[in-house]
């Protein structure tokens, strides 16, 4: 009879000969007329945040950019899929591949590889990322300081100025995005959604009249939603989200948010700006969008344009298909812009 190894030894013997198991490597974008870098920029905690940026092929010297600043939610600016439905990532990708400029792109912290955690990371945390980002542009060499175009998409366009800060900027681009305070687009967006959850119109003021003492508090007044819950229970029934924050980021990101000064920021901008909503987004409402526009015009006049697209959503689709014409819209303005003395 066979002498036996000691089951331990079996065991580690076993353990030794069979492979680690690794993550599978993330799937990756491919284009055909640009490569992609990828690269890493860090905020004040030490977060390493991912960077997106692309070259377009057959390029000599240095070519115009387009910095885009992403949206509200948790959702990575990488888009691996050519055939994504996402209206964003279809016109991200249609301009790195048809547009012949490079594209700089940042995921926030906890979104796809960047370190942190999405759900409980504030504005301010968020911001100092795109504005690393920016900073970043310096040390390609490819890239052309004096041809930058910012594109601001929901969220984003609302803020951009400050990502760009001082650099100097070609235009801005704001898509489906806002210039009011918080507060002021947050009561607009709710009574929307109260009048298309089909409340009568008596409901809806009741409701409204309440909401603006909830995101007094909230906003402005530096509570939770669940303290304010707490602190009045006859709202219980108006609160229909997290008692920590809303739309998955956490309540200091809005107190944040209503904190910014836009008319300020907007009102600094000296270059041209190009807003554009869809009639049909039903996050961003006109007055939001209009907002930019007028700030801008009121110190620089002629230098803002509003263009409202009929029938086009928030997410940049008529009838469930991505509006084609959006492309060429802004790569003409963006080549006007170049061409402008």
């Amino acid at each position: 009879m066979r002498n036996q190894l000691p089951i331990a030894l079996l065991v580690l013997f076993f353990t030794l000969s069979v492979p680690a198991q690794t993550s599978p490597p993330p799937a990756r974008e491919h284009f055909a007329h640009a490569d992609v870098l990828y690269d890493w920029v860090t905020n004040h905690r030490g977060e390493k945040l991912r960077t997106f940026i692309t070259r377009p092929h057959d390029t000599a010297g240095k070519v115009p950019v387009i910095f885009f600043v992403g949206w509200l939610s948790c959702d990575s600016m990488e888009y691996p899929d050519p055939a994504t439905r996402d209206g964003f990532g279809i016109l991200i990708r249609r301009l790195i591949d048809e547009s012949g400029y490079t594209t700089v792109r940042m995921d926030k912290p906890g979104v796809g590889e960047s370190q942190g955690k999405c759900e409980k990371a504030d504005f301010l945390s968020e911001m100092e990322g795109w504005q690393a980002a920016f900073d970043s542009m310096s040390k390609y060499d490819f890239i052309d300081p004096g041809r930058v175009f910012v594109f601001g998409l929901s969220n984003g366009g609302g803020f951009s100025p400050l990502a760009a800060r001082d650099h100097p900027v070609r235009g801005y681009i704001s898509g489906g995005s806002w210039g009011r305070t918080w507060y002021e687009h947050m009561l607009d967006l709710e009574r929307r959604r109260l009048m298309e959850a089909g409340k009568s119109p008596a409901e809806v003021n009741t409701w409204v009249k309440a909401f603006t003492d909830f995101y007094n508090l909230y906003l402005m007044k530096g509570m939770t939603p669940g303290q304010v819950i707490a602190q009045h229970p006859e709202w219980k029934d108006l609160w229909y989200d997290s008692p920590d924050g809303q739309y998955g980021r956490p309540a200091a990101f809005y107190q944040q948010l209503q904190a910014l000064n836009l008319g300020e920021a907007w009102q600094k901008v000296t270059a041209p700006v190009l807003v554009i909503r869809g009639t049909g987004d039903n996050i961003m409402n006109r007055s939001d969008s209009e907002a930019i526009v007028r700030i801008v015009n009121q110190v620089h006049p002629e230098h803002a344009r509003y263009l409202q697209i009929e029938g086009m959503t928030h997410g940049f689709t008529i009838d469930g298909k991505f509006y084609d014409e959006l492309l060429p819209t802004v790569t003409n303005w963006m080549k006007e812009q170049l061409g402008a003395k």
